[in-house]
Parts: C-alpha cells; structure tokens; sequence
C-alpha cells in the first residue's frame, strides 16, 4: 500500500477529536472561497502581464515570439514552484491549530496564505540572492545561453518532482534542502560534463552544512519540544491541556492565542524566507531573457554614479594594496573566475579585481547613468559587477581587509553594486506572493494528516501542539538570525515527535521511518534529479 493509502487507511488517534477534525477538513470551499481564489489568481496573471510589457516597453526593444515564449515557459514553471512549495510546507504552520482546535481547517489555511503572502512582499531578497550564489558562476554569467536556461530549467523541476512525490506519500520533507539538493546537482552536473573548463563547480562546504542541518535539526527540534512540553507540564498543572480534545472544543484562550500566533509567525517566515528563492530565480530568468530591463537596476538615481565612481577609487587602491606585489593578469575576469572556483582570493585575484573595479568604473562614469549603458554593454557590465560583488563576499572571510576604515569602504562599495545589479522588481514579489499564498490553499490535507495523526500514536493536545509550534517559529528566527540552513519541516515534525515521547504518548514507528529515510534521501534523490534534467536539457538546449 503507498504511504497516500495508509494514511486514508490509517487508525484514527484520538477517537472521536480526530472524527470532528476530519470532517472539518473534508468539507468543500464555499464558492465565496473559490471566487476569492480565482479572483487572486487572475489578478496575479494581469499584473505580471502588464508589469512585464511595462518594463519592456521602457526599453524600446521589444521581444520575438520565441523569446517572448521561452519568457511565458519560464516564468511558469518557476511560480510553478513556489505554488507546490506553498502547500507542501503548509502543515508546518497549520497542522497544530487545526488538531487543536485554535482554528477550522479552512480558516486556518487562508489564514496561514495571507501571511505567507505578507511575509513574501516585506522581505528583503538577501535570500534570494544567498540562493543564486551556491549557482555555477559559469552558467549564472551564461543565464541567457542554452546551458544557462538549462540550469534554470533542471533545477526548479527537480525540485517541484521531488516535492509533489513527497506531498503525494504524505511526507513533510524539506523544500529548502530539496531546492539546495538540486543546485549541487547541477553545479555537480556542470563540473563533470566541462571537467577544469567549468568556472565553478560544486560549493562543498555549503553541502557539507546542509548536510549537518539534517542530521541535526531533527534532534533540535525533538529535544526542545520534549524539554519545553516537560516544562510547561511542571509550571502549568492544568491536566486538560495534556489530554487529547474533546469534540470540538477549542483551548483556553491564552494558549490557543500562542498557537495562532505561532502559526502567524511561521505563516510570516516562511514567506520571507522560502518566498525569495523562487524571487532569485525569477531574476536569473529575466536577466537571461530580458537584460536590457533587468540586468541593471534602471531605479536608481542619478546621483548613483558619482558616488559609485568615488567609492571605486577607495576600493581599488585597497585591493591594490592587498595585491602586493602580484602583477594584474591578462584576462582579469577570468582570474576573479578562477578565485571563485576555488573559493580561495589569492593576490593576482585581488590585482585582478583592481584592474576590474577601474574599469567599471571607467564605463558607468562614462555613461553617467546605469539607464544610459547602451543594450550590448548591459549584460557585460552586469557580469563584471556579479563577478566583483561575489569576489568581495568571498574575501570578507579575511578578518584583516575588512577590518576598520577599508573594512567599511570595500562594503560600501559592494553594497554599491549589489544596489545595480541584486535587486527585486515589485512585480516579481507581488507575483511568488500570490503562488506561495494560493499554493498554502491548495493539497495542504495530505501532509497535514501526518503531522497530526500519524506520528504519534495518541491525538496531539493543546500543550504538545503548542511547544511544537514555538520550537519550530523559534527556529526559523534564529536560523535568519545566524545565517544556519535548518529546516522548519523537519523541526516541526520532529518536535511533535518529541511531544509524543515526552507526554508518554507513543510513537507510529513506520511514519518515524518513512519520514527519517524521506528526509535522507532528499539530497541525493535532488542531486540525482537535477544533474540528470541538467544533463538532457543541455543536449536539447
């Protein structure tokens, strides 16, 4: 029997709590709720059509047919993934107000959308650009080329693949690790189909931490849970809190205040969070596609190059100095390229990036302004700055060049170009929030039934629900906090775990390992996925 039939199959925990939170949940939408939804989907189509011709108009070049095609195929399949995403991830907000009664299944999830969708418009897009950085170098200059379109492609369907498989068996696995998994396939992919031609292969450290996040986020989120249940039975001896619902009754209102707002909470990170990497692959998409409208921030004001040009100065005699006596090479970009692949800035990396960062310089000074750059310079420039911008983030590791007063120039200068060339239009965010919003509403059963029923052997009560739900809100802060690449899934489901075993609940040891092996070979199942799309669009592309 698949995991979808032993879970329709499965014994109902909790008697008849369980009955009343079924029949909640198989109650159909109201055609106010659909009428809301389509309303929200059109909407989202119209503006991103019209946003588009917009800033392509603006532009004076307007697309060919099969540009303006492979535009359309693109852009689908990256929203597409950020709707699967939506309702993949809903049970980490949801599932523990709908067991306990906080909310109704239907409240809950259009609840848990809104703030997804609010948390998608507030961010900052740091993470979307965090994502496009563990990319091949090579293939992120090249984003406009068939190898380019065929990175994009290959990884955002082996990440939909891998999700809706998990969704279908009824497992909470990681969309983030899922979504690393599939850059390391390609960048892995890259490396051994060009061997030394490659620029950049496979960043193994990043792996190396994703890798320690799924061996230990799940024992995080087991233990706190566990600890916190146990101290809030110790503190609050309240035995109704402790004991699976009656009917329908909601909790008492202090702790079903908790477990909405940890939803909301959850709702708001994960939209700020998982929302910007369908944003930074939208943008990779664009710049490929489009480059004369989104390669350079056309936003920004004209007093721009002036201060651009001065801080240029300050940064060149900086990494000048740090060059020593090394000699500029001949190809300077292909030196920084280099630096990069080995993730390790040597000196003629840094004279390198000095001959770079005057030349840059030299041009937008020209031009006097980034909307001024003529169309067959745009990309050019836009590379060269990516290229300047990701060679400074690799040399921050070295405490003494961004140490004091040149510390604080070579960042201000790097913030300088990250403000031309990592920016995300209002469009592009209004769009991913409406998918992942609309996604959190669509297909959320599955994966919420798991998480309230079939881990632990007994119906999950107010206080499990709430110590789950405050470990895993808790986490996704100071995961954005500390820069630490933890799950939410994985917290979440093993922290209800953890509420079982320490409430004396009991286990369903088969749901225990379904998800443990789901979880494990989710990076190698992403990897395999993606290297191999990777492999066939290349031919084809």
């Amino acid at each position: 029997m698949t995991q979808a039939g032993a879970i329709a199959a499965s014994p109902v925990v909790g008697g008849g709590a369980v009955h009343h939170v079924r029949s909640r949940m198989n109650k159909r939408p109201g055609k106010g709720t659909i009428a809301l939804f389509l309303a929200l989907l059109l909407a989202g189509i119209g503006f991103t059509v019209f946003s588009l011709n917009r800033d392509i108009a603006q532009t004076s070049e307007p697309l060919a047919l099969l540009p303006f095609v492979l535009l359309g195929v693109s852009l689908l399949i990256a929203l597409g993934f950020e709707f699967v995403n939506g309702f993949h991830d809903t049970a980490n907000a949801v599932a523990t107000v709908i067991y306990t009664h906080s909310l109704t299944p239907q409240v809950a999830v259009v609840w848990s959308g809104f703030w997804n969708f609010a948390g998608v418009l507030l961010s900052s897009g740091a993470v979307a650009f965090g994502i496009i950085s563990l990319l091949p170098v090579e293939l992120i200059l090249q984003v406009g080329s068939g190898a380019g379109f065929a990175m994009v492609f290959a990884l955002l369907l082996a990440a939909i693949i891998w999700n809706l498989g998990t969704w279908y068996l009824g497992l909470p696995a990681s969309s983030s690790h899922t979504l690393i998994g599939s850059i390391i396939g390609v960048g892995l992919a890259n490396q051994l189909m060009h061997g030394s031609v490659a620029t950049s292969g496979v960043d193994w450290g990043q792996a190396a931490k994703v890798g320690q996040a799924l061996l230990f986020s799940p024992l995080v989120g087991f233990v706190a849970a566990a600890l916190l249940l146990l101290a809030l039975k110790a503190i609050v001896r309240n035995p109704a809190l402790y004991q699976a619902p009656e009917g329908d009754a909601p909790p008492p209102l202090w702790i079903r205040s908790i477990l909405i707002l940890t939803c909301t909470g959850v709702s708001f990170a994960h939209g700020s969070n998982d929302g910007q990497k369908g944003m930074g692959l939208i943008m990779l998409i664009l710049i490929g596609i489009v480059p004369t409208a989104y390669a350079l921030n056309r936003s920004v004001p004209e007093s721009y190059v002036p201060e651009f040009v001065a801080l240029s100065h300050d940064a060149r005699d900086i990494l000048n100095h740090s060059a020593g006596d090394a000699q500029t090479p001949e190809d300077p970009r292909a030196a920084v390229a280099a630096a990069l692949e080995a993730h390790q800035a040597t000196p003629h990396a840094f004279a390198a990036a000095a001959r770079m960062v005057d030349d840059i310089a030299a041009q937008v000074g020209t031009y006097g302004s980034l909307t001024r750059v003529p169309a067959a310079q745009v990309k050019n420039v836009r590379n060269d700055m990516y290229l300047l911008s990701e060679m400074l983030r690799l040399s921050a590791k070295d405490a003494a060049l961004f140490a004091g007063e040149q510390g604080r120039q070579l960042t201000a200068y790097k913030k300088a170009i990250d403000d031309a060339i990592k920016f995300i239009p209002i469009w592009v965010k209004v769009a991913v929030a409406i998918a992942l919003g609309l996604g959190t509403m669509v297909g959320w059963k599955r994966i919420v039934i798991t998480v309230g029923e079939r881990i632990g052997k007994q119906h999950l009560t107010y206080g499990q629900g709430a110590a789950a739900e405050v470990v895993a809100m808790t986490t996704i802060a100071a995961a954005d906090v500390y820069g630490l690449p933890v799950s939410t899934t994985h917290v979440l489901s093993s922290g209800v775990a953890g509420t079982m075993a320490a409430n004396g609940s009991g286990l369903q040891w088969s749901t225990v390992r379904n998800l443990a092996t789901a979880w494990v070979l989710t990076l190698p199942a992403a990897i395999a996925l993606s290297a191999a799309l990777f492999w066939a669009f290349h031919q084809m592309l």
